[in-house]
């Protein structure tokens, strides 16, 4: 055969095998992605617990958040105490069905052998329908939780759409076997039962009510409530059923209204026979929890929720996706950013009824497309939030972020006066401050207010300087001695400690430093809008901060009205003159100028001092190590409240950039654990997924202390951990940003040099503008920090 013959032979035979592939062989698939959700535990962290804090069956953003309670019908005494699950508890009284900051209802569980209608206690499980569980056989994950209940042989399993839960219970064989709805008592954060109703249809389905008075809607709003109600379809028809109030049982009744009201259904069961109850929910009406229930659970069984479920999270983690050989930093990374999409919860149905401040019902407009514009969220007080979650929010999920003003706007269209912690549209401040106005700001700034800007500053305006006829419930009823004195004067504890009054604060001090920052952020918007008048007076207003710093000892001091700092100073004591902090912590506190604060101090003393801070704070990892909200008020520096969650980034406006780049890498692999106890600090206050959120643009490198209120806002650079991020940013490119770290370990907490797109980068800041524009940030890291990068 010569040459040229089989050279065609051979061609010949690639051009077959390329006609035979292209017939017969199926088309290459994408390269699967790694599933991030299997890096979630929801259980960390769940020794100390608020009742929002563990509802592992839910979608993120979703009214429907489904968890077991091992003590949320004890309720809790002032409305913020840890409730509903705890990790060291060892038996359950049952499920329910809504978990949000002051709303919590409709519990239900299944047993077998005697009826039983009340809970019991922790340590008498036997004296109720709650059960003993083993850790072991309890799984929790993105959208889905089971357990098993041991005293009843029963798995029970939980999971959701936005607005409808699902529970199955997996029976043994039995001749009593039981669901319980446990419906007129209290549940979690939801303060006192005013009234229910539990009733059963002719068709088998439920319905019913909880109208309750918690503990915040009560300080705040007096004539408030919270109506929760609910639509169940059971997949069997029970033998027999009944209600009860508490241990009186009556059978063959069809309904039962009032406090303490419930309803129970017999079954007989073969082995593993399975019963599913779908429940549709609803702030406004029995009407619309059918309604919501058929719109997005009609067809849908609970296989097919749990898989939708676990894609929605799927979808959103893929937003933010790391890769990096440390499981454990996953671990930390994802169920941060698991609690961040967590914590806040939708209010409106699908129709777009939703509660009004004034207890009536709202609509939410349609667009163009006939869609709803904006949904509407409850949520705990904004306090401390902006700094962790808003950044988030604007760096990835701008629609929520707008969506989240929107709620606030409505209660303001509603009520004459922004919230701040929202419950159903009733005023649940928190903390008694407002913080409202920031937030609008910096989604002005960031370009993420899409609806309403001109009412949003109206708002926020008003929110920052009015206080004739202001109401409680809107938070800063101090405004008015601030306004006329430039300050909050000190008032000692009495009445007024958990409340303000016009004439003052027992917490005036940090009160005034956060007036003097909400003031500069919207005077940032005001400039930015032309309304120059405005800029000036919030500017102003914004310096107040300068009058508490006492010279004689370095800190910043209450104030009396007539301008003399009190005596006895302590500045370790916490609760005078500092709300959850003391001095040492709130001297660091003036995020909205941080350069004009180390001038006052001396650039030598505030480095020297904050880097001290750190030293000794390490030592207990950052926070107090006590099993409680407030285990970190009477220390130097505590991580796991939101007054100090800036201060370790400070040191990038004090010529030492490094020693931000090192405390915030330390305070991630110490403060934040992946263990039930030392989760978030050890059972500190993990506030709606804020502490998650620090964790997450910490680990990423980038952080705000002013929370984005800037004209042009920015990020500045810490210490990121991960060897490759790509984040999902919007802008018109579909053009991602990827963060990229070389030579990264442990201990190369250090920035050597960056790189923007290929380009050497020498700034410890970056517009945000750029980050949302994508591209590619590629940081190189050492052992020993670079103290030339950003000085030139």
């Amino acid at each position: 055969m010569t040459l040229k013959r089989a050279a065609t032979n051979h061609v010949l035979l690639f051009l077959i095998s390329i006609l035979i592939g292209c017939r017969d062989t199926a088309p290459i698939k994408p390269i699967k992605k790694e599933n991030l959700s299997q890096y979630v535990n929801p259980n960390i962290g769940t020794a100390h617990s608020r009742w929002f804090f563990y509802t592992p069956a839910s979608v993120p953003f979703g009214m429907a958040k489904l968890a077991p309670s091992t003590n949320g019908t004890y309720g809790n005494k002032s409305g913020w105490e840890a409730v509903g699950y705890d990790s060291r508890h060892e038996s359950i009284e049952g499920f329910a069905n809504l978990h949000e900051f002051q709303i919590g209802g409709f519990l239900f569980t299944g047993i077998t052998g005697k009826l039983k209608t009340i809970p019991g206690k922790l340590d008498d499980p036997d004296g109720g329908y709650r059960s003993r569980f083993d850790k072991k056989d309890e799984k929790a994950r993105p959208g889905y939780y089971a357990v098993q209940l041991k005293d009843y042989g029963i798995k029970v399993e939980l999971t959701a759409t936005k607005r409808v839960g699902f529970q199955r219970y997996t029976f043994p064989k039995s001749d009593s076997a039981y669901l319980i709805f446990d419906i007129g008592n209290q549940l979690g954060e939801s303060g006192k039962v005013k009234d229910s109703k539990v009733a059963y249809n002719t068709d088998g389905s439920l319905e019913g009510y909880v109208i309750t008075y918690p503990e915040y809607v009560k300080k705040y709003q007096e004539d408030g409530d919270i109506k929760m109600f609910f639509y169940a379809e059971v997949s069997k028809k029970p033998l027999e059923h009944g209600a009860f109030r508490g241990e009186d049982i009556a059978k063959n009744i069809d309904s039962i209204e009032g406090v303490g009201a419930g309803m129970y259904f017999k079954y007989n069961t073969e082995e593993s026979d399975r019963i599913t109850i779908k429940t549709g929910l609803s702030y406004t009406s029995i009407e619309n929890a059918k309604a919501n229930l058929r719109a997005e659970a009609a067809d849908v069984n609970f296989n097919q929720a749990v898989q939708n479920a676990e894609e929605i999270w799927e979808r959103e983690f893929d937003k933010i996706r790391v890769s990096d050989s440390s499981k454990t930093n996953k671990i930390k990374f994802y169920t941060a950013l698991f609690h961040a999409l967590l914590g806040r919860g939708l209010s409106n149905d699908v129709n777009g009824d939703f509660p009004q401040n004034d207890g009536t019902i709202g609509q939410i407009p349609l667009g163009e497309n006939g869609r709803l514009k904006y949904n509407l969220y409850n949520t705990d007080s904004v306090w401390g939030a902006f700094w962790n979650l808003t950044q988030l929010w604007a760096l990835v999920w701008p629609e929520y972020y707008n969506d989240f003003i929107q709620s606030q706007l409505e209660v303001y269209k509603n009520a004459g006066w922004l919230g701040d912690g929202i419950a159903n549209g009733r005023y649940v401040s928190g903390v008694g401050t407002n913080f409202t106005g920031l937030v609008i700001a910096a989604g002005y700034q960031t370009g993420v207010l899409k609806d309403n800007v001109d009412l949003a500053y109206e708002a926020a305006l008003k929110n920052e300087i009015e206080y004739q006829d202001r109401k409680e419930g809107a938070g800063k009823m101090d405004l008015k001695s601030f306004m006329e004195n430039g300050f909050v004067p000190y008032i000692p504890q009495s009445r007024h400690y958990r409340t303000n009054i016009p004439e003052g604060s027992a917490f005036s001090v940090s009160h005034s430093l956060e007036y003097a920052f909400s003031s500069y952020a919207v005077a940032q918007m005001a400039h930015k809008m032309g309304k120059t008048e405005d800029y000036k007076k919030l500017m102003k207003l914004s310096e107040a901060w300068k009058g508490f710093y006492d010279k004689e000892t370095g800190f910043f001091r209450p104030r009396l009205k007539n301008g003399h700092f009190i005596d006895d100073f302590d500045p370790l004591s916490p609760w005078i003159g500092f709300q959850e902090g003391n001095a040492w912590q709130y001297t660091f506190y003036v995020p909205q100028n941080p350069e004009e604060l180390v001038q006052l101090i001396g650039r030598k003393e505030f480095n020297s001092r904050l880097d001290s801070i750190f030293e000794v704070s390490e030592k207990t990892a950052f926070g107090g190590e006590g099993i409680d909200a407030f285990a970190g008020v009477k220390t130097l520096y505590n991580h796991g409240n939101q007054p100090d969650l800036q201060f370790s980034w400070l040191f990038n406006f004090s010529d030492k950039p490094w020693l931000t780049q090192k405390w915030t890498r330390l305070i991630g692999q110490k403060f934040y654990g992946t263990e039930e106890v030392h989760g978030y600090g050890y059972g500190q206050d993990e506030d709606q997924g804020q502490l998650g959120a620090w964790y997450v643009m910490s680990s990423l490198g980038i952080f705000d202390v002013k929370g984005l209120t800037e004209e042009n806002p920015s990020f500045q650079f810490g210490s990121p951990i991960f060897d490759k991020v790509t984040i999902k940013v919007k802008n018109d490119r579909d053009l991602p940003l990827t963060i990229e770290t070389i030579n990264n370990n442990q201990d190369n907490y250090y920035l050597d040099s960056i790189q923007l797109n290929g380009k050497s980068y020498n700034k410890l800041v970056i517009p945000f503008k750029n980050i949302i524009d994508g591209g590619n940030l590629k940081f190189y890291m050492s052992n020993s920090p670079n103290k030339s990068l950003g000085n030139n």
